[in-house]
């Protein structure tokens, strides 16, 4: 297997699930870390800041501060302001997104009549959330979901995820959103700049194919599927473009690093 100069890593099912952490995880962290060799956690969930998501990995016992974190709401606002500097935005979603877009200078109004209509998962979700946004869309306002999900997993089991929140805005406007989170390329370009290494010198490491891999793949980027969640090693390899590597947990990337 290849030795790669940057990672870039999936949290639900590569970390860990739930509240367990992942055999080979918490390891193949240390190592990237005792090596110096760069890794950001590339995450879909647009909720939490950097630090909120960096905090519940160091209680879990990982080697992580926020500048270790990409979320798919610091890819949504630096999408936005690049495209409109100082546009005006309505916002469905948590702290995540708020924080992101305001970082980038963007001006947040509780208005039908904005530049850009913005949703993320937001667990307080209400009718009069999701009618503004849809009227603010209907008068023209540029529509951007921050990641595709449809479920997410949890302790309770798959909860509707910002895909799901997403689709009763399409279809209530006919609009379908640009999505900026995995797999999406746009989420991996801001990973890229970020790391600031070429493409051909990163791995995107992940579970799930559909999402983590498949973003690797929309970005040209050399993809490693862990079957410690939700694809299977038969599934992926039945796929018409199979990862580039496979493996049981990450504990084995780091025996053949070691070899």
């Amino acid at each position: 297997m290849k030795k790669y100069r940057g990672y870039l890593l999936d949290l639900d099912g590569t970390m860990y699930a739930g509240t367990r952490v992942i055999e080979g995880a918490k390891e193949f962290i240390e190592y990237l870390s005792n090596h110096n060799l760069p890794y950001l956690f590339v995450t879909n969930n647009a909720s939490k800041r950097p630090d909120e998501v960096a905090e519940k990995l160091t209680q879990m016992g990982f080697v992580a501060t926020a500048d270790n974190v990409v979320t798919s709401a610091m890819a949504t606002a630096s999408y936005i302001a690049a495209e409109s500097p100082g546009a005006t935005v309505y916002v469905v979603g948590g702290t995540g997104i708020r924080q992101a877009l305001m970082d980038e200078g963007l001006v947040i109004k509780d208005s039908e009549h904005v530049d850009y209509v913005v949703i993320g998962l937001d667990v307080d979700i209400n009718y009069e959330k999701l009618s503004t946004a849809c009227l603010a869309v209907r008068n023209g306002a540029k529509f951007i979901s921050t990641n595709p999900d449809t479920s997410i997993p949890t302790e309770r089991g798959f909860l509707p995820g910002n895909g799901a929140l997403t689709s009763v805005i399409t279809v209530s406007t006919g609009v379908q959103p640009k999505f900026i989170g995995k797999p999406m390329e746009t989420i991996m370009n801001k990973a890229v700049d970020i790391i600031k290494l070429p493409k051909e010198e990163i791995v995107m490491i992940g579970d799930l194919y559909m999402t983590d891999i498949m973003s690797g793949i929309n970005a040209g980027i050399d993809t490693l599927h862990v079957q410690t969640g939700v694809s299977t090693y038969e599934q992926v390899m039945a796929e018409q473009v199979p990862p580039t590597y496979s493996v049981k947990n990450l504990m084995e990337v780091i025996k053949l690093y070691e070899q």
